[in-house]
């Protein structure tokens, strides 16, 4: 059947050249479908094409061209050539899309969310703007109905009702978390082969296919940060941000000096900087002071949190109405039974411009809750995904009701 009822044949899948978007690939092949693969370039440190782009074209737009991949990707040096062999062995043609101006984009949103004392997730930014944004512009131009990727998600079609976004099977890899933030009116044009298997069955499908990538490792890293120095890369895009600050205790007394709040994390304990004879945490990050403090484990204890730039999947309930469902709001941690409510419409924008948000109160304290990161509310089953949104302020374990926080929130917006 097709993975989109009754309508899909051509389908443009993103090859990045790792096993997940390879095996999707192939599964699509070998269900008869006329799949055209595409390999986004990006403008990463040692990118090279083994011959110039078509006349006309130039490095810093956004059209797609059949340009030969080189020996140097986007996220590493072998992804490019990586997925010019996979595609070549299925048969299939495989473009090069240059969204290096786009990823630029992405690269400053990555700068400025630590510049404003907030964890960004360029993962989510990247699927939502190019993946399955840009991307999707040229899936229209070839002809292509769906877009597909190796994601560990699926993309559910009930029989009666909108298609839907659901967890993976393999719950270890379950990407659905970096996908909250797709259009919802293109969840109907959005295919996930892999959402449906394990890790360990994926790499077996590739090596009975005989793909040359079947024991290629997973990327750990942020594509555009391939030595994991972050704090480097912001550094030399704001080399203001790189200047000493206080270490506070909670109650503002000072323990030490930094190099930069945009060196920690708020969960961090490893390179504090300090030594207190019991183990201390990043609990608070303040960009206008430069200042970084650190606490306790129980001082990491949120009851909620608010999220703005609401991106809902599904209806969303009725502003003010508490529901129940299930929050998470990191890439690698559980999510979090939770009572959750819309305080602003997405119809409606907030006084910064920002349509929609909505606030959450877990059912038991959460820990390292982080501005900047998303805030993704699955249903109760802790299967399906509502929507999300990116955490603007947290509520403290002790601030009382979240409905009325108290002076000890994390507020860096």
């Amino acid at each position: 059947p097709s993975p989109v009822p009754g309508r899909t044949r051509k389908i443009l899948v993103a090859m990045s050249g790792g096993v997940d978007s390879s095996v999707a690939a192939a599964m699509l092949v070998e269900q008869g479908f006329d799949v055209v693969g595409v390999f986004m370039r990006l403008g990463s440190p040692g990118e090279t094409l083994d011959q110039p782009l078509p006349a006309g074209d130039t490095p810093d737009n956004t059209a797609c061209n059949p340009a030969k991949i080189g020996h140097r990707g986007c996220c590493s040096i072998n992804d490019a050539a990586d997925a010019r062999l996979v595609a070549a062995h299925l048969g299939i043609p495989l473009y090069v899309c240059n969204f290096k101006q786009d990823f630029g984009r992405i690269i400053d949103y990555f700068v400025d969310e630590y510049a404003a004392g907030r964890t960004p997730n360029p993962c989510v930014r990247c699927n939502d703007w190019l993946k399955f944004g840009k991307l999707h512009d040229y899936a229209r131009q070839i002809g292509a109905d769906a877009i597909a990727s190796g994601h560990y998600a699926r993309v559910i079609h009930p029989d009666e009702g909108r298609p839907a976004l659901a967890r993976g099977l393999d719950r270890n890899k379950d990407q659905s978390y970096v996908l909250f933030g797709v259009a919802r009116d293109r969840l109907g044009e959005m295919i996930l082969p892999v959402g449906g298997f394990t890790k360990p069955e994926i790499r077996e499908k590739a090596r009975a296919l005989g793909l040359p990538v079947s024991d290629k490792p997973d990327s750990q890293e942020i594509c555009f940060v391939p030595d994991d120095d972050y704090a480097g890369l912001v550094e030399r895009r704001r080399p203001d941000l790189a200047r000493p600050g206080p270490i506070l205790d909670t109650e503002g007394n000072t323990l030490g000096t930094h190099a930069g709040q945009h060196r920690f994390t708020v969960g961090q304990r490893r390179g504090v900087g300090v030594a207190l004879g019991h183990p201390i945490y990043v609990v608070d990050r303040d960009p206008e002071t430069n200042a970084v403090t650190v606490g306790g484990r129980d001082d990491l204890l949120a009851a909620g949190l608010v999220a703005r730039e609401a991106n809902w999947l599904t209806d969303p309930p009725e502003p003010g109405r508490w529901c129940e469902g299930h929050v998470q709001f990191r890439y690698n941690s559980p999510a979090k039974p939770a009572r959750f409510r819309v305080i602003e419409s997405t119809d409606k924008p907030t006084p910064s411009g920002r349509p929609g948000r909505f606030e959450v109160h877990f059912d038991q304290p959460a820990e390292a809750v982080a501005p900047g990161q998303a805030a993704v509310i699955y249903n109760e089953g802790d299967e399906t995904v509502l929507g999300g949104g990116w955490i603007e302020r947290v509520i403290r374990a002790d601030a009382g009701d979240p409905a009325t926080p108290s002076p000890r929130e994390s507020s860096t917006t």
